[in-house]
């Protein structure tokens, strides 16, 4: 799979920044119901341009899936997004193209309606993109994961720990890597994120992340 260069996504993150003034001034231009699920249908359209309109992502900008996951977790990654905690990082193309978008959501019943919509949406499991990972190494790898996102990867919202099985290996990959790095969990305020910071630092290199990735994408 191609991702984009660095310089076709600065050119991306650009042309997203002077849209998102024009979508946040088309939504509210249409009749917009007062609250819950109908209320988020409507906002999200603000999210279609990238994660679509069935929440499954586009791999081509690098954009996750993030249907089906739970309403507490979108709700609280847009919160992180919206004050810095989370795409602030100049190496983050993918947070820093999501940091503007997440301001059209100018009040927090907006973010919990946009939540309530895509956490109802149904996900879909992706195919493999990274083929030399070792999933019988991974499962290994993965045993100190089970505390929080559970033996099958479902996640749990009294840990603040999301679903990983239903996302792209590329994704996940790129989020251990940013995680490990500081890109993310790096901020001070970022609880969560500095707890998931300090797992990582049982994957040793790029290739125990593929065979922890391998072992996730088998996990149903």
């Amino acid at each position: 799979m191609q991702f984009l260069d660095s310089d076709s996504l600065g050119r991306a993150l650009r042309l997203g920044a002077m849209l998102s003034f024009l979508l946040v001034w088309t939504t509210a231009c249409q009749q917009v119901p007062a609250s819950g699920a109908p209320r988020g249908a409507v906002l999200y359209s603000n999210c279609e341009p990238c994660h679509g309109a069935d929440g499954l992502g586009r791999p081509d900008i690098e954009a996750p899936a993030i249907a089906g996951l739970g309403a507490w977790y979108i709700q609280g990654q847009v919160k992180k997004f919206q004050t810095g905690l989370r795409g602030a990082h100049p190496d983050d193309f993918g947070g820093l193209r999501m940091r503007p978008m997440s301001k059209s959501l100018q009040t927090d019943e907006d973010v919990a309606a946009v939540a309530e919509y895509v956490s109802g949406l149904p996900s879909h499991k992706p195919g493999r993109t990274i083929l030399d990972g070792n999933p019988g190494r991974g499962g290994q790898l993965y045993k100190p994961c089970e505390a929080c996102h559970g033996a099958n990867g479902a996640g749990s919202e009294a840990l603040n720990s999301p679903r990983i099985n239903s996302n792209y290996d590329w994704y996940l990959a790129k989020q251990l890597q940013h995680f490990k790095s500081g890109i993310r969990g790096a901020r001070e305020g970022d609880a969560t994120g500095a707890q998931m910071a300090s797992m990582v630092e049982s994957l040793p290199d790029e290739q125990a992340m593929k065979d922890v990735v391998a072992y996730i994408q088998k996990l149903k």
